[in-house]
């Protein structure tokens, strides 16, 4: 793995972290604005303890050593939650500047899982002869 690659893996990945952990501790306890935030997109607020909970797991399972199929399920994870949660600003005909956050956050999950280092990735076997 290139020097460029792995400041790539470890800058996005830092950012992705820092960002899903202070997301989701803000929605697990529901506070920072997001019980309007999920009002206005329809959701009920329940709905923020589960994602809070989730995201902060998912921020464990990234940074931790090995657990590669561990890892794979936290990064679609991400990508449901920002996906889903661009789309839902977007559907309930709010601008995209409402949308941003999580548009950024998708792009920086993608980053991330992409530029992840061989010892990060589920490695198909090797068929033994």
């Amino acid at each position: 793995m290139t020097k460029t690659k792995k400041i790539t893996y470890w800058v996005s990945t830092i950012f992705l972290s820092f960002g899903m952990l202070a997301g989701g501790i803000q929605q697990m306890l529901q506070i920072g604005g997001y019980n309007e935030i999920v009002t206005q997109l329809g959701y009920p607020l329940y709905l923020l303890s589960i994602l809070g909970t989730w995201k902060i797991l998912g921020v464990i399972a990234i940074l931790i050593p090995k657990k590669t199929l561990l890892k794979e399920w936290a990064y679609a994870g991400f990508f449901f939650a920002m996906s889903g949660a661009t789309i839902s600003h977007l559907a309930v005909g709010q601008p995209i500047t409402e949308a941003m956050p999580s548009i950024i956050l998708l792009l920086v999950t993608i980053t991330s899982w992409y530029f992840r280092p061989n010892d990060r990735k589920i490695i198909e076997l090797q068929k033994q002869s």
